[in-house]
């Protein structure tokens, strides 16, 4: 578990960050909030621990504005507090805290509460990828793509760069179902997820669009670059057949293209509409077959 540290007094910090690492943990260590506050949102941890007091942005503070932050992970965080008064904790929680550690503070209540933080930070991450990951293929739904796409839709206006979207939609499934039964088209969805999966880029996502459809986003690309991911998705879906209890299946994709996002105007509606309209030209020309539309 990686975890930040957020300590004005030196001392008091390195000692905190020893104990921290001798327990196990990966540890950065800041020395005020406003370092905290950039930290955080340059990488992913997992728990906070941060003091109270301190010049700039103290502790409560920090929790507000890490709490109002859209983030995929939930971030535990501790105060760390020489305060004893019932509503100075009440203060903590109302701003956002989940626990609190009493200056000076002991090895052991410090274990033990660390303990509690990974069993909740456990159960938040289960809950998360049951709430926005399809549980057939498990790839994202379709809510959490489609939020996806909108955030990297206004990523791409404001930094002047290009989403690319593709709707990839297995061919003739309902065909599979009907001919092998609907478990072995189960297991068809499943290994063209993971054919889909293996191809992409580590900042691309795949969603299931619904049914046999299944949405990507290809980000900061060229028309170029998303034909030719698309390309790769179409050669890995049809390289071999699936391998189910009914038998060998035979498996292709259509795929639709489009890239936009940077020109006043474009939303998700937009490139949507666009790469199902390339999609279905696919489909048109005899499927297994990747087009592409543009929007200029």
């Amino acid at each position: 578990m990686k975890i930040l540290m957020a300590e004005d007094d030196t001392t008091s910090r390195l000692l905190f960050g020893a104990t921290l690492r001798k327990l196990g943990y990966t540890v950065t260590a800041v020395e005020n909030g406003q370092k905290a506050w950039e930290t955080w949102k340059q990488d992913e941890y997992s728990l906070l621990i941060s003091d109270w007091m301190m010049p700039d942005i103290d502790g409560p503070q920090l929790c507000k504005m890490i709490r109002a932050e859209p983030s995929l992970q939930y971030t535990y965080i501790i105060l760390l507090t020489s305060l004893d008064s019932k509503g100075s904790y009440l203060e903590g929680m109302d701003a956002g805290a989940d626990d609190f550690i009493t200056k000076p503070f002991d090895e052991e209540q410090l274990a033990a509460r660390l303990r509690v933080a990974e069993r909740i930070l456990a159960l938040h991450k289960k809950l998360h990828i049951q709430a926005t990951h399809d549980r057939l293929t498990g790839v994202w739904n379709r809510a959490a793509i489609m939020d996806h796409l909108e955030e990297e839709v206004e990523r791409a206006a404001c930094q002047s760069t290009c989403i690319g979207v593709v709707v990839a939609d297995l061919d003739h499934f309902k065909r599979i179902n009907d001919t092998y039964g609907h478990p072995a088209g189960d297991t068809v969805l499943q290994e063209a997820a993971r054919r889909m999966r293996l191809v992409l880029r580590p900042h691309d996502r795949i969603g299931r669009y619904g049914g046999e459809e299944f949405l990507i986003t290809v980000s900061s690309c060229t028309g170029s670059d998303a034909m030719i991911l698309a390309e790769q998705i179409r050669n890995s879906i049809s390289m071999e057949p699936v391998d189910s209890r009914s038998g060998e299946i035979s498996m292709t994709v259509s795929l639709g293209v489009t890239v936009g996002g940077d020109r006043i105007g474009e939303d998700t509606g937009t490139l949507i509409a666009a790469a199902d309209k390339a999609l279905y030209r696919a489909k048109i020309a005899g499927r297994n077959r990747v087009e592409f539309l543009n929007l200029k």
